[in-house]
């Protein structure tokens, strides 16, 4: 006589951006389904967010969540960064009824995917083999920058660091980026990498260097100065893209070294894997390895870029397959 193994019970998965939250339905990590985009400006709250996302996939019973999110998740509050909602965790936990929901910084989440990608959603570009048994670096630019890692443990698996390497001070390689410096320095006291490696970045290089040449702002967005960066249509937004990748290489580089991320470098976010072949043209490479004395110790490792449409959804579900299993 057979017994049958009984049906589990869908789980929620998020992935909670500053512009977008995306969420899912999961069994495991290997069943992903009903991804959903929605505009978190069109929430008041995150349990509005959750409520809807639900109703529109009628209702199904959910007893376990976990939610990544950009912002630091340092206790029960979640007050987030670059976005107007703010919750407790324990709260959202019983408003929702579920029995658990675990919240962790949207680049732990990016983390925890690294080791399930598929090869075709990865673009190399340069370095070497990666090393087994050393640790995995991952960066990207989108609304913030967000910085994660993987760790190798005795055990043979990873532990993630829940980092906010984003907000490292940002220092200048050359005239441009120190002239870009002091403008950021008089705006904004502090300045960060995430002030040059954003959304909000990206457009701040472009207007300060139509300042400094003395022409009028053509564009407004990052994704406009983006396409005319790539076209070459416009000479100021192609060197706004080229400083772009430019620091963000010198941001990687720095992370690896950090790190001793010798497994690879893997960038995520939401503008890079939107650059395409220019990506793998721009400067960023030549300034990754640009390290003086550790230049052939960067030229060794690889870099990948994430194609992936949801891969922070895919850590989430591995979180909850590895709590759950425990």
């Amino acid at each position: 006589m057979s017994i049958g193994i009984p049906e589990r019970p869908p789980r929620l998965i998020a992935d909670i951006g500053g512009t977008h939250a995306r969420f899912a339905l999961c069994t495991s990590i290997l069943d992903i389904s009903h991804v959903s985009v929605l505009a978190v400006a069109d929430f008041a709250s995150i349990t509005e967010a959750i409520r809807h996302y639900l109703a529109t996939h009628g209702n199904p019973a959910i007893l376990e969540a976990a939610i990544g999110i950009a912002n630091p998740v340092l206790g029960d509050h979640i007050q987030m960064t670059n976005f107007p909602w703010e919750f407790s965790i324990e709260t959202a936990r019983r408003t929702l009824g579920l029995n658990s929901l675990h919240v962790i910084n949207d680049f732990t989440a990016l983390a925890l995917a690294l080791p399930h990608l598929d090869a075709a959603n990865l673009v190399p570009v340069g370095g070497g083999c990666s090393v087994p048994g050393t640790p995995l670096g991952v960066l990207g630019p989108g609304t913030g920058l967000g910085v994660s890692a993987l760790v190798p443990t005795q055990s043979g698996g990873w532990a993630p660091l829940a980092a906010e390497g984003g907000h490292v001070s940002f220092a200048p390689a050359d005239e441009r980026e120190l002239m870009l410096w002091q403008a950021a320095r008089q705006a904004h006291g502090h300045v960060s990498m995430e002030r040059m490696l954003s959304g909000p970045g990206l457009e701040f290089i472009y207007n300060t260097l139509c300042r400094h040449h003395d022409r009028e702002p053509r564009l407004q967005t990052a994704a406009a100065i983006s396409r005319d960066g790539m076209d070459g249509a416009d000479d100021l937004s192609r060197w706004a893209l080229d400083a772009f990748c430019a620091i963000l290489g010198t941001a990687a580089s720095d992370l690896a070294v950090t790190l001793g991320a010798r497994a690879g470098i893997y960038i995520g976010g939401g503008i890079v894997p939107k650059l395409g072949s220019y990506f793998l043209q721009s400067p960023f490479r030549q300034r990754f390895e640009d390290k003086g004395r550790f230049s052939a110790y960067l030229a060794a490792i690889p870099v990948f870029v994430i194609t992936d449409d949801h891969p922070a959804l895919l850590g989430a579900a591995a979180y909850l397959d590895a709590y759950l299993n425990d």
